[in-house]
């Protein structure tokens, strides 16, 4: 392959990210990147790193935390089908978010909110307590 054959499979992180549907906008992406929730290979990338088949991405996804593996480029946003094409997702965190989606469910990861308003007392005991 010539260099500029090269050139033209190379794409940006993210816009890869942005065009496999993990974020909405590539601004996000970007954003992201530079916020450290998202890692290429066990290091914080810039947003102009070049995305390579085989490289290994963690990324925060609301709730979730996902690794990826690349499998394909693409630098156009196609739909959720051709997107997931583009990665895999590693079984470990296929069975972390598992978990995690079960304990969100049973209110384990999140306080859950209390069974009643305090009464009088209870009141009085919260009001002593943050003045203090």
């Amino acid at each position: 392959m010539t260099q500029t054959q090269e050139q033209a499979k190379a794409v940006r992180l993210d816009k890869w990210l942005w065009a496999a549907r993990f974020y909405k906008t590539r601004a996000i992406a970007k954003e992201m990147i530079n916020g450290g929730k998202v890692h290429y290979n066990g290091q914080r990338p810039k947003s102009s790193k070049n995305a390579e088949v085989g490289a290994l991405i963690r990324l925060r996804q609301g709730y979730d935390d996902k690794e990826v593996v690349i499998k394909q480029l693409s630098d156009t946003r196609r739909g959720a089908k051709e997107a997931q094409l583009l990665y895999e997702e590693t079984a470990e965190s296929v069975r972390k978010r598992e978990q995690n989606a079960e304990a969100r469910r049973l209110n384990i990861l999140h306080n859950p909110a209390p069974d009643h308003k305090p009464d009088k007392k209870q009141r009085r005991a919260i009001i002593r307590f943050k003045d203090i």
